[in-house]
């Protein structure tokens, strides 16, 4: 691919590029429209996202490690297998987007929307998904969330199918009609929560759950 490494690319209309194996390594892609580009396998570590267009783009196998994508619209993006280790989403678009095992490992999601959004499998162990963030009809079936942090998030219809959730902090988080199937919940933290219509079947539970929860 392309060594695009440091590059300033900043509001740059680059829709429909092949950028496929490129190095963007600490590239400036501030406001950059990348509509529907191909980033298979691209390496973005530690890129400027911030407010960039990447709705339908093509990122999987793509490195964003610690790369900026404040603000960015990421809407029917692939994502599968992409490392966004320690990333900034805060306030990003991610609708419908496919993340199926995709890295999210201490990533910052604060007031994200990840509605309609497949992360099946993903792992998002102490990833900040606190405030605003919306997860309405979300496939986090089999996903990791150890020690994440969802306080006051959204996650109406969600599907957590086998999600491991050990120490998740779920206060006041909004999961009516959530799918907890088998899903683990050691240790989390329901104060608030409201589980109204949620299924439960073989779940499990954190001690004394029902008595914090604000609906079940």
């Amino acid at each position: 691919g392309a060594d695009l490494e440091g590059a300033d690319l900043e509001g740059a209309d680059l829709e429909g590029a092949n950028l496929e194996g490129a190095n963007l390594e600490g590239a400036n892609l501030e406001g950059a429209n990348l509509t529907g580009a191909y980033l298979c396998g691209a390496y973005l570590y530690r890129a400027n996202l911030k407010g960039a267009n990447l709705t339908n783009a093509k990122l999987p196998g793509a490195n964003l490690k610690r790369s900026n994508l404040t603000g960015a619209t990421i809407d029917w993006a692939i994502l599968t297998g992409a490392n966004l280790k320690g990333a900034n989403l805060t306030n990003t678009h991610l609708e419908m987007a496919v993340l199926h095992g995709a890295d999210l490992t201490g990533a910052n999601l604060t007031d994200i929307n990840l509605n309609g959004a497949s992360l099946r499998g993903a792992d998002l162990t102490g990833a900040n998904l606190q405030d605003d963030s919306y997860l309405k009809n979300t496939d986090l079936s089999g996903a990791i969330l150890n020690g994440a942090n969802l306080h006051g998030a959204y996650l109406r219809h969600a599907n957590l199918i086998g999600a491991i959730l050990s120490g998740v902090d779920l206060t006041d988080v909004r999961m009516f009609n959530a799918n907890l199937a088998g899903a683990n919940l050691t240790d989390a933290n329901l104060t608030g929560t409201n589980l109204r219509n949620a299924n439960l079947t073989g779940a499990i539970m954190p001690d004394g759950w029902q008595d914090i929860v604000a609906a079940y």
